[in-house]
């Protein structure tokens, strides 16, 4: 799949695409607070356009183990602000939430994506999507709830199952008309998984890729990287970038992270170092 459509964008996926994360939270894992009033989050997007993001995935509920779910009217007033702030920035905005009726009110306002960690799998969400015939989704997998993920999560083959579970889910927007060109996949990295299985779902992401959807994956500031380097959170921007990088490199098209420009000037070296005699006659 070379592209992704959605409201407003049919967003080229030949080359991998940066969505810069936007938390509208007190109480997200690497930047809680900072961004959590409107202005400041305002201000965010701005910045994450101007350092090169091609989508802003803008959130008001923190899903990181163990966090509380803000109750439905918490969570609009936290996003709808910056949701109608960011549509005027040029570039696809994105809705994380798992809230069907939020859903359905950012894309009456002319929201491009739906991130949803629970792949749609709430009462109505599917509907919701379906209603709006060029929005753009991405489902992710996750084990359990953000409450109790982390909590010795086990799988047989976490290749095969987190895959199977991605496929049924596309399959179930597809008979509801659905376009395959509006779907994008995400295998979850930190959600409801082990260091090893995080470690294995990076090496099956061409394998996921088979599965006909596009990749996304968010490695940014996540645990796993601590485990792996020792690093506190707000210190694993090299950890972070490696993985973006790494993740490109086998397939992903596109990547969720926190660290903007550092991923775009990585993303463009690597590029640059990767190109072909062709290509490089012509620059």
């Amino acid at each position: 799949m070379t592209h992704w459509l959605t409201t407003r964008f049919c967003i080229d996926l030949t080359q991998p695409r940066i969505m810069g994360i936007v938390n509208v939270t007190p109480d997200s894992f690497s930047d809680g607070g900072r961004f959590a009033n409107a202005e400041a989050a305002i201000a965010h997007c701005e910045q994450l356009c101007e350092q090169g993001a091609d989508i802003l995935d803008i959130g008001g509920e923190s899903t990181r183990p163990g966090a509380r779910q803000p109750s439905p009217e918490e969570e609009r007033e936290r996003v709808m602000p910056v949701l109608r702030h960011a549509l005027r920035l040029g570039v696809a905005v994105s809705l994380d939430t798992r809230r069907a009726a939020l859903m359905r009110e950012a894309l009456a306002l002319g929201v491009d994506i739906v991130n949803d960690v629970s792949a749609l799998g709430g009462e109505a969400s599917e509907q919701v999507i379906a209603a709006h015939p060029r929005a753009g989704v991405c489902l992710m997998h996750m084990r359990g709830q953000p409450e109790s993920m982390q909590q010795a999560p086990v799988y047989g083959d976490v290749q095969s199952e987190v895959a199977q579970y991605l496929a049924t889910r596309a399959a179930r927007l597809q008979l509801l008309d659905v376009a395959a060109e509006r779907i994008v996949i995400d295998p979850g990295i930190g959600f409801g998984k082990t260091l090893a299985h995080n470690i294995e779902l990076h090496r099956c992401i061409p394998q996921l890729c088979e599965l006909g959807f596009p990749v996304l994956v968010g490695w940014s500031r996540k645990s796993a990287l601590g485990t792996i380097t020792g690093r506190a959170v707000h210190q694993r921007l090299v950890a972070s970038v490696a993985a973006a990088l790494a993740a490109a490199q086998r397939g992903a098209r596109v990547l969720r992270v926190h660290d903007v420009a550092a991923t775009a000037d990585a993303l463009k070296t690597w590029q640059a170092l990767e190109a072909d005699r062709s290509t490089l006659a012509t620059h």
